[in-house]
């Protein structure tokens, strides 16, 4: 994860107030799109545009959207039109499925992170960009500098099947960022998370 924000897409549309889906870019929309360890699974992204900062989230799916598979229409031989090559291609897609977990606060010059369910409704077609190593330990300090991990229940209960791998993802990513007893706070979260997914696969 590098210091610099990369951009990864835009939003294309929602299936409810806090799961959202971005459409990915590519070399077609980009010079330099990104690689597949920037929009991975557990990936903080922010969401936002020149006019303000949205929310917070992280992508717990994706999917590829491939119009040709189970096509049956006549394929193209190697010797075809290479004009028709590029809007053939440009037809795949990947799609990211980010669940929504708060949103950035400044306040007298001081940026801390404000967790929990976002009030805005996020706009179609606003960009989604990587969170950088330092904004993801912002949004994990409250307004007074304490750890704070507010969104774990909401996570829980929104993200199904994927809720305790992405937690143990997430905890194993902001736990580094903190020492002392906010360090041992999270890596007892962490122990108590892989217990209860371990009891929880034997019944």
């Amino acid at each position: 994860m590098t210091n610099t924000a990369i951009y990864l897409g835009h939003i294309v549309k929602s299936n409810s107030h806090c799961d959202y889906i971005a459409q990915l870019v590519d070399q077609f929309d980009v010079s330099t799109p990104p690689q597949p360890e920037d929009y991975g699974f557990g990936r903080f992204v922010q969401l936002a545009d020149e006019q303000r900062h949205w929310a917070v989230g992280v992508i717990y799916n994706s999917q590829l959207l491939n119009p040709q598979f189970n096509q049956l229409s006549p394929r193209l031989t190697t010797t075809a039109d290479t004009f028709l090559s590029p809007d053939l291609v440009s037809e795949t897609r990947t799609l990211l499925w980010i669940a929504l977990i708060g949103h950035l606060e400044q306040a007298q010059g001081h940026a801390y992170g404000q967790q929990g369910i976002p009030t805005l409704v996020v706009p179609v077609n606003t960009p989604v960009w990587q969170l950088t190593p330092k904004e993801i330990a912002t949004f994990h300090r409250s307004h007074n500098g304490h750890a704070q991990f507010r969104y774990y229940a909401h996570l829980l209960r929104s993200t199904g099947n994927y809720a305790a791998p992405l937690l143990a993802h997430i905890l194993e990513t902001i736990t580094p960022l903190f020492e002392g007893k906010e360090r041992r706070s999270l890596e007892i979260l962490s122990k108590e998370l892989a217990w209860r997914h371990t009891l929880g696969s034997l019944r």
